[in-house]
């Protein structure tokens, strides 16, 4: 969900990322239903708007109160549309929503993951080590554990893990010792920018181009809105809601978030027979990958945060 750099006119731009390749690759019925799963400025949403006739649907979902608000009450950004409704709520618990409206399933499932300009560039939100605000990092902020409350309550080797093992982190122990003597000292990190001070003190050495802070920053985020487990979690309910020759159509910003989308259609995408019961009748295959796209060198030249995009797309197969 990469995005642009803001203007004076208005502060938090978003460029949405592979807009028309997600867009094109998931739409192959104008007069069925789709969900975007993480609505964000409503990008991608507008765009399938476009290409659904008027007995298409489109149903979106998003954690983040700013979204909902954008989508439902600003005169600037609302959706005005009978064929569009949206959900404040995880996509994770897309299942649920779709069978309360009526729909016995859907032509096609979005999600665009990570984290959107307006997120990233309001210092408010606490996302961004590049402006100093609250150490927040939810994408809900009505509900849940901020990162400041994690690091407040979280002994050294759960920091050190969660930033190893989300951020891909070397220097994880370094950092997470510092935070505790810091804690211990009487004064916890509890804005970003104290975090990215203490963070450029810890890494020895770092690549060219990235700020010391910024596997950090992204290990907390994940953590704080447990992106992977609700990852895992929103994938299997797009499977289960798809019709057969729907779409799953995934842009990813991360190597973690692509090896669990990739694993998925893959495992999905061939026959398995269960050890445990061999003459049982193998699991069969429910879907088929279709593609895997990369932003062009026009668009990552215009927005540098789309280089690290990834979209995958997969149709199910007739097999229920």
């Amino acid at each position: 969900m990469a995005a642009a750099m803001a203007s004076a006119a208005s502060p938090w731009i978003h460029r949405t990322v592979l807009l028309h390749e997600a867009v094109d690759a998931l739409v192959w019925d104008a007069d069925g239903a789709y969900l975007d799963g993480t609505y964000g400025r409503g990008g991608h949403s507008r765009a399938i708007l476009g290409q659904l006739s008027p007995r298409g649907r489109l149903i979106a979902f998003d954690k983040d109160p700013d979204a909902i608000a954008a989508a439902t009450t600003s005169e600037a950004s609302r959706v005005d549309d009978p064929r569009f409704s949206i959900c404040h709520a995880s996509f994770a618990e897309m299942g649920r929503h779709v069978a309360e409206l009526g729909l016995d399933g859907v032509h096609g499932v979005l999600l665009d993951l990570g984290v959107s300009s307006p997120q990233i560039d309001n210092p408010e939100r606490g996302f961004s080590f590049r402006f100093d605000g609250p150490l927040d990092m939810r994408m809900d902020t009505t509900r849940g554990e901020s990162a400041a409350d994690f690091l407040a309550r979280a002994d050294e080797r759960q920091i050190a893990q969660v930033i190893r093992d989300y951020g891909e982190e070397r220097f994880a122990v370094p950092i997470a010792k510092a935070l505790v003597a810091r804690r211990e000292g009487g004064n916890p990190v509890r804005s970003t920018g104290e975090l990215s001070e203490l963070v450029a003190r810890a890494v020895k050495t770092r690549e060219p181009g990235q700020d010391p802070a910024t596997r950090t920053f992204q290990a907390l985020r994940i953590q704080v809105n447990a992106e992977l487990e609700e990852l895992e979690q929103g994938l299997s309910a797009a499977l289960d809601i798809l019709r057969p020759q729907g779409r799953l159509a995934v842009i990813s910003f991360h190597s973690l978030e692509d090896r669990i989308v990739k694993t998925f259609i893959s495992r999905e995408s061939r026959t398995e027979v269960d050890r445990r019961a061999p003459f049982a009748e193998p699991r069969p295959v429910r879907l088929h990958a279709l593609a895997r796209i990369k932003p062009g060198e026009t668009e990552v030249r215009e927005n540098p945060r789309a280089r690290s995009a990834i979209l995958r797309v997969a149709e199910r197969t007739e097999v229920a």
